[in-house]
């Protein structure tokens, strides 16, 4: 009777740790998306703030193009007045349209890239733009080995008794991947 005993307690122990360690393997995972996350706002904060120095450094030469200006304000009250990972991903992806529209403009006025300002915020904003793209690469492989940890045997188990749920991914908006039409002509 005591080996049975002691066997039914060895099986209970062993699925404990293998509980305790899966529940504990998921909190991990999930706290590394979140700081992950983090990281992205940490380069989205960079470009909210450095934006607007370009956009300063720009508008006296382009006057005519206040809706890239104003866009670019918008999404970062836009941003800053968002609650949820989805809300500040819309914003800084509605940034993003304003600045590559702004991107072209510069490349059409070549007195604008030759300002020493406005190239060196140039080269700023194109490493910003950069550390961001790389900052959501990581958040996503983050998502992917969580989403696939929560779905594979027997950890799917674990998830599925402390309602771990899936992650989404950070996606872009349908149409990003269209380069923005910009039209100079200021007679329209």
């Amino acid at each position: 009777m005591n080996k049975i005993l002691l066997a039914v307690i060895g099986v209970i122990v062993v699925l404990a740790v293998i509980l305790f360690g899966a529940y504990n393997n998921l909190v991990a995972k999930s706290t590394a998306i979140d700081g992950q996350w983090a990281q992205v706002e940490t380069q989205y904060q960079r470009r909210f703030d450095l934006i607007p120095n370009l956009v300063e450094s720009t508008k006296g030469f382009l006057k005519q193009e206040q809706t890239v200006f104003n866009d670019i304000a918008q999404a970062r009250t836009q941003y800053s007045g968002a609650k949820s990972v989805d809300d500040k991903a819309a914003a800084a992806t509605g940034l993003e349209g304003a600045v590559s529209r702004l991107l072209l403009i510069v490349e059409n006025y070549p007195e604008l890239k030759s300002n020493e300002t406005v190239a060196k915020l140039m080269d700023e904003l194109a490493g910003t733009e950069n550390r961001v793209a790389v900052e959501r690469r990581r958040f996503n492989e983050l998502v992917q080995d969580y989403n696939l940890t929560i779905k594979t045997v027997p950890t799917n188990i674990v998830a599925g008794l402390f309602n771990f749920q899936p992650r989404k991914y950070f996606e872009s908006v349908t149409g990003a991947e269209t380069a923005p039409k910009v039209n100079l002509d200021v007679t329209q």
